[in-house]
């Protein structure tokens, strides 16, 4: 059956290392990053946008998941990720998904606080954990696009103060990751981070970590990262292998034959990915 987060996340915690988040949107990017988690013996949390859910529909995309919790035996969460309305969350809880991320960061301190507040309390019912994000990441998520001037960095004594009152499991931090493809290398203010982990004792999120160099990622797990989302990176391949065998061959019309490479390629990078968070061998 599927999990909450919560356990797997106070788990990693403990153990210092990450769970992989995969952003996946469809039964075959589904189906990739499960099987490299059970391959590789890992905890792994499936996640979808707003836009996937719309997508694939929200009783379709959590039952595959669902399928696959069944199926295996790994810890498999199903997450919600950066979604912004509260109706969609209730939706998706009634429907069996234990975990969703609530994305009120581009409000003001206050109207973040009340909105997260609100679906803590709600899913809390339904010991169903929530995420936050405090600060801004730039870049591009699902259909929002901020740029990175807008970036704001989580600021550590409202990180405490914002966990208190708003209850949540586990916490995005905006320490110098973007959403997207990145422009030029990103550089991860680490101090900021260890003073976040100072004052805050919840699971801490990396969001926009494809593209990160994996000794930084490793860094960040080592001074408190718990769950690090990958989407781009994880995106790319499988789509750029689609289109070489669509283009290479033409006549061909079995999708087996078609995404079946596009697959190989994306579960390679995944099982890379879950080397690089040390979740190996954790399941």
């Amino acid at each position: 059956m599927l999990v909450s987060t919560r356990q797997l996340l106070l788990d990693a915690q403990k153990g210092k290392y990450a769970v992989p988040a995969f952003n996946v949107h469809n039964m075959e990017t589904i189906q990739t990053v499960v099987e490299a988690a059970v391959e590789l013996r890992s905890p792994i949390i499936v996640a979808a946008t707003p836009g996937t859910m719309k997508y694939a529909g929200p009783e379709f995309f959590i039952k595959l998941v669902e399928i696959c919790a069944n199926k295996y035996d790994i810890p498999i969460a199903m997450h919600l990720d950066h979604h912004e309305s509260f109706d969609e969350i209730k939706n998706a809880i009634q429907i069996g998904t234990k975990s969703a991320m609530i994305d009120a960061s581009h409000f003001d301190f206050e109207e973040n606080v009340r909105r997260v507040k609100e679906v803590v309390d709600y899913a809390h019912r339904y010991d169903v954990t929530v995420e936050g994000e405090l600060g801004v990441l730039g870049g591009q998520e699902d259909d929002l696009i901020r740029d990175s001037k807008d970036s704001k960095y989580t600021n550590p004594a409202q990180a405490k103060e914002y966990v208190e009152r708003t209850g949540i499991d586990s916490l995005a931090v905006a320490i110098g990751t973007a959403h997207g493809v990145y422009k030029e290398e990103p550089k991860l203010d680490f101090e900021r981070l260890a003073e976040i982990r100072a004052v805050v004792d919840i699971p801490l999120v990396l969001h926009g970590a494809s593209g990160v160099p994996a000794d930084q990622v490793k860094k960040a797990i080592e001074l408190g990262i718990t769950k690090v989302n990958i989407a781009t990176e994880l995106k790319m391949p499988f789509a750029a292998k689609l289109r070489e065998v669509l283009v290479s061959k033409p006549e061909e019309s079995d999708p087996r034959k078609y995404f079946g490479p596009a697959k190989e390629v994306m579960k390679k990078v995944a099982m890379e990915k879950i080397l690089m968070c040390g979740s190996n061998g954790k399941a």
